[in-house]
């Protein structure tokens, strides 16, 4: 007697895993041919002219994308500690049930976050052209603390949901104030939360180009805005060889996060 609902389960199976395959080519493929035209003896992408690693040195010797890559990692890193403390601040308010405006400030929160990067990019412009405020590195920052928060208020608010507030009615129980409580009780708990709104934080400012190019000046370029200027001039390979870096720098830190994760949690 024929087994229909072992071959059916054979054949989904099957079925899910060629998708599965076919997706992750389609994901990875385009970084691939990224990563092997790095090495690629040729100014622009029009076939293999051969092997060479003359790119990477001169993105060495490149003082502009230096100077946009230390840009970057300013700004990322002042926008994600302002962004995070501001939206550790504003979860921890937004907690208060007794505060009556909770549901209107919680709809401005989410506000940025569908409102489309164009229209906050040219907002921003023009509230700085209106207060003449000078365009460059701080205007930079300010913008970007200005769409992060948004992301940190979330994320550390969902760590807050989860969190039993009779913890602190044992903790005053014990003798401890409420000062002792949360930094030797709650602070601890929701750590993980906001650890993780930094690092998002710092991953969506050190990636924008959108909102950062309405909201910088000459002379001050963070490392997506050389990318792009790079790409409309050719030096495309060039490019190809920074976005290699990158990439193994990623997989670096995705491979030691997690014995890091158990290290400090």
């Amino acid at each position: 007697m024929t087994n229909y609902p072992s071959k059916l389960k054979r054949f989904f199976d099957g079925y899910n895993m060629v998708v599965f395959t076919l997706i992750i080519l389609f994901l990875y493929i385009p970084i691939l041919i990224l990563i092997i035209y790095s090495f690629n003896d040729a100014k622009i992408i029009a076939g293999w002219k051969g092997f060479t690693f003359k790119y990477y040195r001169l993105l060495w010797e490149n003082q502009n994308l230096k100077n946009a890559f230390w840009n970057s990692m300013t700004v990322a890193t002042i926008s994600t500690i302002v962004s995070t403390g501001l939206g550790l601040l504003t979860a921890l308010g937004l907690e208060n049930k007794y505060f009556k405006a909770q549901k209107f400030f919680q709809g401005i929160i989410f506000l940025p976050l569908v409102m489309p990067d164009i229209l906050m990019g040219v907002s921003i412009a023009m509230l700085f052209s209106f207060l003449r405020f000078p365009m460059g590195k701080w205007s930079v920052i300010i913008a970007h603390i200005t769409f992060c928060v948004s992301y940190t208020i979330i994320i550390i608010q969902s760590r807050l949901k989860g969190f039993d507030n009779s913890l602190q009615e044992a903790a005053m129980d014990l003798g401890a104030n409420r000062s002792q409580f949360f930094w030797k009780v709650k602070f601890p708990i929701i750590l993980p939360g906001i650890l993780a709104a930094g690092l998002l934080a710092f991953t969506l400012s050190l990636d924008d180009f959108i909102i950062t190019f309405f909201s910088t000046g000459r002379g001050f370029n963070t490392l997506p805005v050389y990318v792009e200027s790079a790409i409309r001039r050719g030096s495309v390979t060039t490019i190809n060889a920074l976005s290699t870096i990158m990439i193994m720098l990623t997989l670096f830190i995705t491979f030691i996060s997690k014995p890091i994760r158990k290290f400090i949690f």
